[in-house]
């Protein structure tokens, strides 16, 4: 080879930083596994072996992202979340975040395989969210304001029917009229 592997490892990683935003933790992982794949490739040429498609491929974007080999779900840990686009950790993904992807959280969600229902915050954020809402009352409350719903929809039902008439009787169709006598 005319370059070192070092010097062809760091042209491949300063192009990839030059296409996206990368943190330093980003590019030192990055520099060493681009040159362990360059060294194993290296190997295989040398020994006349074709390169082992079984060896375990270290350029995984999900890997890379979360730490694990696990699926989208594991971007949601205890204390973090990790955007799967970008890889930054926040303890909440919010829409201005994701603006920045051109994506909404739906989208977003939807992209990664993500339940639509799933929450895009730290699990701890969301206990605390969770614990503070029903020391306020919340759920109690819910279901109040649920009945009184239901019974001004009841009310309003009743005051519009005609007089005589329950709410939901009225004149039955579903043939001719009956001739009167």
């Amino acid at each position: 080879m005319s370059k070192k592997l070092l010097e062809i490892t760091a042209e491949i990683v300063q192009a990839q930083a030059t296409v996206g935003k990368m943190s330093p933790e980003e590019i030192e992982l990055t520099l060493v596994r681009t040159f362990a794949t360059l060294q194993r490739m290296q190997a295989a040429e040398d020994g006349g072996k074709p390169l082992d498609p079984g060896a375990p491929c270290e350029d995984s974007r999900l890997e890379d992202r979360t730490g694990d080999k696990g699926g989208p779900m594991d971007s949601i840990q205890e204390n973090k979340v990790v955007c799967l686009e970008c890889g930054v950790e926040m303890r909440q993904l919010t829409a201005k975040h994701l603006g920045s992807h051109n994506l909404n959280p739906r989208e977003y969600k939807r992209k990664w395989g993500l339940p639509l229902k799933q929450s895009l915050s730290a699990k701890s954020l969301s206990k605390a969210r969770s614990k503070a809402a029903r020391k306020r009352g919340l759920p109690a409350n819910l279901v109040k304001f649920q009945e009184e719903r239901k019974r001004k929809k009841a009310e309003a039902s009743r005051a519009t029917a005609p007089q005589g008439q329950r709410p939901g009787e009225g004149k039955k169709t579903g043939g001719p009229p009956k001739p009167v006598e």
